[in-house]
């Protein structure tokens, strides 16, 4: 990328969460010079701390809120076909007894949750008999019916890195590790400061300034010049907690809690159940958002009044938080606050600022589209919309992802079918990109455990934007619950050694 210090960009992107690099790669794709700024890791707040699900949002039928829905659900289908390898079909339980929504409300739910959206590659939902069906086997048998429709699950810090792969591909600049120091008006575009990893301070140009910065949104907009006041996001706190498999299916739960709220138990990394999420309001944004023995007896205490085994907080392997910035709507209750995504444009100051708040995974691809749309007056040769029917990078499986992770055993037999199945899910149809000519595990260079060998960290180092053992191990991959603290630290002690040129 040239230096992005001696040209005038046409937008400014501050935050590479999923929002920011879905507006920077859909802009990238139009035409437009798209600088995106990261201060952290991508992907490395809000998009890796979710319930990691493309969802409608059964949910939210009951708060009226149908157009998200909607757009939600026809989204899921797009996000299917375009990512693959990352967005996979998933069957969720509701179990159904005493003291519960009545059942015919659920019925009638998930009939309109089943025709709303448009679906195409789901299957219907129905009614099952948990006495009968073996997805009962782990539940109490108060519960004996219950309701299977299906949404899907993501690999939601992968699916903003493919993001941010085809924006860069597409010529976009995306700068991690540079924090926004503040934004004014010269001369009809915004100077924006910026503070990089080494200290040095940098100075960029941009015709349009988009503040897609989630959790901190609020604190980009204080550092800007000019500008009314847009808003503010409300910061509410998810906090999971990753447990040993509480049932040996594939079926995922959604579990109705006494409070109104519903608890996912989610099938994770093969050897895990997911249980999440919490809803608990933040007056700031933390340094490290983590979950408290509050959150964590709730957790336990929702999901035990469904399964038979006994649920501790100190049986979890894993517990992680992130902070949802909805857009604050004046309502008190946390798990009532809207989760759809609102758009503030400002061009007051003399050039446009635009503020996403709020917004789901689910919708980020459309919400990029939105602000694009809102922007296209300031733009008038740019293109198109496009995103809805291209894959992300990784995502042209035309036969599937099983049909490729079975090439991949013909094209590959030196190696571990296991092996070949994790990268497939990883990195689809790059996978031979990360291989190369390797066709022994020898070739791969040293193993680091889980799977995880050398030539797959250079690549991720090289062509994933990963500097950390963290981003190698919990965004890039889940393997950090396969890796103990000695692995873990070589593979830091290895990083280094790579970042260094050793």
């Amino acid at each position: 990328m040239a230096d992005p210090s001696h040209r005038i960009h046409d937008l400014l992107i501050v935050g590479g969460g999923i929002n920011g690099v879905g507006i920077a790669r859909d802009a990238a794709g139009r035409g437009l010079g798209v600088l995106l700024v990261e201060q952290g890791d991508l992907g490395g707040a809000t998009p890796s701390a979710s319930s990691k699900l493309i969802h409608g949002g059964l949910r939210y039928l009951e708060h009226g809120a149908f157009r998200l829905v909607r757009e939600a659900l026809a989204e899921r289908e797009i996000l299917l076909a375009m990512a693959p390898h990352l967005v996979r079909p998933m069957a969720f339980v509701l179990p159904h007894g005493p003291g519960l929504r009545p059942a015919w409300m659920l019925q009638l739910a998930l009939w309109f949750y089943d025709r709303l959206g448009g679906r195409r590659q789901l299957a219907a939902s129905r009614r099952i008999d948990l006495a009968r069906d073996p997805a009962g086997q782990p539940l109490h048998p108060h519960f004996p019916t219950g309701f299977r429709y299906m949404d899907c699950w993501a690999d939601d810090a992968r699916l903003a890195i493919a993001n941010a792969i085809d924006a860069r591909a597409k010529g976009a600049g995306i700068l991690t590790r540079a924090r926004f120091q503040g934004a004014a008006v010269a001369d009809g575009h915004w100077r924006v400061r910026l503070r990089e990893a080494d200290g040095r301070g940098r100075e960029v140009a941009a015709r349009a300034l988009i503040n897609a910065a989630g959790p901190w949104a609020g604190e980009v907009l204080a550092c800007v010049e000019g500008v009314r006041a847009q808003g503010r996001p409300r910061l509410i706190k998810g906090s999971h907690l990753v447990l040993p498999r509480l049932h040996a299916g594939a079926d995922a739960y959604l579990l109705q809690n006494d409070d109104g709220r519903v608890v996912f138990a989610l099938p994770f990394a093969e050897r895990f159940t997911l249980l999440g999420t919490t809803d608990i309001a933040l007056a700031g944004m933390p340094d490290a958002p983590s979950i408290t023995p509050v959150e964590a007896d709730y957790l336990c205490r929702a999901a035990g009044r469904f399964f038979r085994r006994v649920l501790r907080p100190e049986d979890a392997v894993w517990s992680f938080a992130g902070v949802r910035p909805l857009y604050d709507d004046g309502r008190r209750a946390a798990h009532r606050v809207t989760r759809d995504y609102v758009l503030r444009l400002d061009d007051s100051a003399g050039a446009p600022l635009l503020t996403l708040f709020g917004g789901k995974l689910t919708t980020y691809r459309r919400s990029a589209e939105r602000v694009l749309e809102r922007l296209a007056r300031y733009f008038p040769r740019s293109g198109a919309p496009w995103t809805a029917t291209h894959p992300l990078p990784g995502g042209d499986l035309p036969n599937g992802l099983v049909a490729f992770a079975a090439e991949l055993r013909r094209l590959y037999p030196g190696l571990e079918p296991a092996l070949l199945d994790a990268l497939a899910n990883r990195h689809g149809a790059r996978t031979a990109d990360v291989l190369g000519d390797a066709r022994m595990p020898a070739d791969l260079g040293p193993h680091f455990g889980g799977g995880l060998f050398a030539r797959e960290i250079e690549y991720l180092m090289r062509e994933e934007w990963a500097e950390t053992a963290d981003d190698l191990l919990w965004r890039r991959s889940k393997l950090g619950l396969a890796l103990d603290a000695a692995a873990r630290a070589r593979l830091a002690e290895a990083i280094a050694r790579m970042r260094s040129g050793a």
